[in-house]
């Protein structure tokens, strides 16, 4: 089954789903808010946002409440700009775009209240505001050609369209470790390099002149792939798989034959791609960490908040390559080794945000 029709967060609004478990994401946006702002202040001061409809797309939207806040955000500062420039606030389109099997309906269901907010808060002072879903990958054309104004991606694009090719060597490994051989880490790097490419090529067709782009991914501060800000938390799931491995409960076949199709790029590596294709002119990068979780709290109830998380993003993949027997077991185990590392370490996370315009 291709990647397309298997990858997606937990469905949902269960205590299981990736709605109820996104807190991480949430951290992100609000982090990232800033930047996004700067960048929209950026467009109307190049008269980029007309009077008539500003078309906004999200690129990797997921569901739950995260995905309408975002576009909450978005009207806000829309809005804000367009009242210091002395200029009426113009229709706004937002265009809500994830894989097929991404759950639009727990994101329709929170619309009326979505467009009962903004009428209550902002009554007749902004245009009419649509919503609309756009499945499909990101790898392929998703608009018409110049039909958006702003494009944002929030930890969306370091998803790859594919596990890289040439993986055999990599056995006992779900990603790229410390034990990985060099030419893995070279394939998962020509992956996302062909990706990215692909990715700003075709955005740059639908773009309107000087559009915008702003993409948040997670990244790491060292050129070392393998360094632990990356790897950890992969580890420890590979470490549970190993260990269901001896009690008979997993096929070494089925873990050697897994590679989770992600790639966390360093801030050179993306400077460099975008550089390399041409597509656009990199406006601002900036690098912040975030916390995987709350420091606050007793380690082991840290350890389930964060297995929670990565379970309602990765738990389709594994249910789709070892079936849904193991699941439990698995995470109950990442869980309890998850909750002994966080006794003795932190687990911050490297993100760069980066702006950039339509050449």
């Amino acid at each position: 089954m291709a990647l397309v029709d298997i990858l997606h967060m937990n469905s949902g609004s269960g205590d299981a789903s990736f709605a109820n478990n996104s807190l991480f994401a949430k951290i992100v946006m609000q982090k990232t808010a800033p930047f996004l702002k700067r960048t929209i202040k950026g467009m109307a001061n190049k008269d980029i946002i007309s009077d008539h409809c500003f078309v906004i797309a999200d690129l990797g939207c997921s569901s739950g409440m995260n995905t309408l806040s975002l576009a909450s955000n978005i009207i806000d500062i829309v809005h804000e700009v367009c009242q210091e420039n002395n200029r009426k606030t113009p229709q706004i389109q937002v265009c809500l775009n994830d894989l097929f099997g991404n759950d639009f309906n727990n994101v329709f269901k929170l619309l009326p209240n979505f467009y009962k907010t903004l009428s209550k808060c902002k009554g007749e002072q902004i245009g009419p505001c649509f919503v609309s879903a756009v499945p499909g990958s990101f790898y392929g054309r998703l608009f018409p050609d110049e039909s958006l104004h702003l494009i944002h991606s929030s930890y969306s694009v370091h998803w790859l369209s594919q596990v890289p090719e040439g993986l055999e060597k990599n056995k006992q490994n779900i990603y790229i470790a410390k034990t990985s051989p060099l030419d893995v880490l070279q394939a998962y790097g020509k992956q996302f390099q062909t990706d990215f490419t692909k990715f700003l090529q075709l955005r740059s067709e639908e773009l309107a002149d000087d559009g915008r782009m702003v993409i948040a991914f997670q990244s790491r501060s060292s050129l070392d792939p393998t360094n632990d800000e990356c790897s950890t938390l992969w580890e420890l799931l590979t470490m549970s798989l190993l260990e269901m491995l001896k009690e008979g409960l997993v096929q070494e076949s089925d873990i050697n034959s897994f590679n989770l199709p992600v790639y966390f790029p360093h801030g050179d590596e993306l400077r460099r791609i975008i550089e390399e294709d041409g597509s656009f002119s990199l406006d601002d990068m900036d690098i912040f960490e975030v916390d995987w979780d709350q420091h606050d709290i007793e380690c082991n109830i840290r350890g389930k908040k964060t297995t929670k998380s990565i379970r309602a993003i990765t738990e389709p993949l594994f249910t789709s390559h070892f079936g849904n027997s193991i699941i439990d077991t698995l995470f109950e185990k990442f869980q309890k080794k998850l909750a002994d590392h966080l006794a003795t370490k932190k687990t911050r996370h490297l993100c760069v945000v980066i702006s950039l315009t339509k050449k």
